[in-house]
């Protein structure tokens, strides 16, 4: 579902990713670790073209991501084009970015009306199924200012299932949040993996990315250090980097 080959992305004088090299499959769930700083929120931006790679190579579903290619060299895609294909990856951040002027059923029907031009009558029907999914079914006439960062959180992940991705994207989804509502979070996001949908995790929940996780990516300044199986990484990492890391969250 997703192949990074070579993956360079600088800020200026400032080089984030270093040449990343990443596959998952797709069903797959990948948890990416690491220190701040490491890449990892740069990397997740650049799978979905919101930032533009200056080296390398990104495929999302056998695609080029934000290029089309003819012979040996590449052409940068409109921003049009660039907006259709993200229509397929769905994005959730840290901060939950929900129009606060909109209801939680507006807020998951607006992408569907706008982008896809559903009818207004199929697109509240599948919000309220998301919004019943994800145990919101009941703050739907609810704004933003009136719900919990968790159950806003949850807002943010049925509105961006709402496009019907082919992957889903989360920058650390509860580094925002109390402690006692990120157990809600985990749970959908829980559920998403159990029904198969492929997922790129940047967390620092440990014991999420052990349960939950297919893959574990350990990033520290802007490349790969370590990949495995989280069980095997988390209990007995190979490299001393990762051992430092892990020592210290653990």
């Amino acid at each position: 579902m997703v192949k990074a080959e070579g993956v360079h992305k600088s800020f200026g004088q400032v080089e984030v990713l270093k040449g990343i090299d990443l596959e998952v499959k797709a069903g797959e769930v990948c948890c990416l670790i690491g220190p701040s700083g490491s890449g990892k929120s740069t990397f997740l931006r650049c799978i979905n073209h919101l930032e533009k790679i200056n080296a390398g190579r990104l495929w999302v579903d056998g695609e080029l991501v934000g290029y089309r290619q003819q012979g040996d060299k590449l052409y940068e895609l409109r921003d049009r084009e660039v907006a259709l294909k993200r229509r397929d990856i769905g994005m959730v951040f840290q901060r939950f970015n929900l129009f606060p002027h909109m209801t939680a059923v507006e807020n998951v029907m607006e992408a569907p009306v706008q982008v896809k031009r559903a009818r207004r009558a199929d697109a509240h029907h599948r919000a309220m199924s998301l919004l019943e999914r994800v145990g919101l079914a009941d703050r739907a006439g609810h704004y933003p200012s009136q719900l919990s960062g968790g159950q806003q959180q949850r807002v943010a992940i049925a509105r961006a299932l709402a496009m019907d991705p082919k992957l889903m994207l989360f920058d650390e989804p509860t580094s925002a949040l109390d402690p006692e509502l990120v157990g809600d979070v985990l749970d959908v996001m829980r559920d998403l993996a159990e029904s198969g949908m492929t997922m790129i995790v940047v967390t620092h929940e440990m014991g999420f990315a052990r349960e939950v996780g297919d893959s574990l990516v350990f990033m520290d300044g802007g490349v790969v250090v370590e990949t495995g199986h989280p069980r095997d990484v988390l209990t007995d990492p190979q490299h001393k980097r990762t051992q430092s890391f892990l020592s210290k969250v653990l």
